[in-house]
């Protein structure tokens, strides 16, 4: 992801990216957001050998009771687009007055020192919207899925509209990951 590489380059800090030890995904069993991203990270130090770090993130959207929720990637199917998954969201959305449209994006990211750790260290992040029914089809594919209608009122632009830089300020992922390097900062 684009915005999370952004913020590591910045921070100075020496990541090396799970392509490079060619990690299969695993499939994501948990029944929450933290056990998610804690799945994925031990796995990673477990294969690496090495300290890891992970994340997961989601949409929750209040009227929906928290869907798509950890079911965010697959929301519409277990391969669903992006586009099939935001036009089932928008379809079950249909009869919700635009001031019941509240949103967010969330972001647990976990970090351990090794495989074994019994004491992850645990951060998160959130970034608040409503859903904007003015879907049409991102240009380009950088991002969240649900970027296109993520909209935020302050800016009058939704999350597909801002560039890397702008959303690194604000984003979920970026303030999980801020929490993150101002711990590392001072270890």
């Amino acid at each position: 992801m684009l915005e999370f590489k952004d913020l590591f380059n910045r921070s100075g800090l020496k990541i090396i990216p799970k392509i490079e030890y060619d990690l299969a995904s695993i499939e994501s069993t948990g029944l929450t957001v933290i056990e998610h991203a804690l799945l994925k990270t031990r796995y990673a130090a477990q294969i690496t050998g090495l300290s890891a770090i992970a994340d997961d993130s989601g949409l929750t959207v209040d009227t929906l009771n928290g869907a798509p929720g950890i079911y965010s990637a697959r929301y519409a199917a277990l391969n669903a687009s992006d586009s099939e998954n935001i036009k089932k969201l928008l379809h079950e959305m249909k009869e919700v007055p635009d001031a019941e449209c509240s949103a967010q994006f969330y972001c647990v990211l976990v970090c351990l020192k090794h495989s074994a750790d019994a004491i992850p260290a645990i951060f998160h992040g959130k970034w608040l919207s409503i859903i904007t029914f003015s879907y049409q089809e991102p240009k380009k594919a950088e991002g969240f899925s649900y970027d296109p209608i993520f909209y935020l009122p302050a800016l009058k632009r939704t999350a597909a509209e801002l560039s890397i830089e702008e959303k690194s300020v604000i984003f979920h992922l970026g303030e999980a990951l801020r929490e993150f390097l101002d711990v590392m900062r001072n270890v």
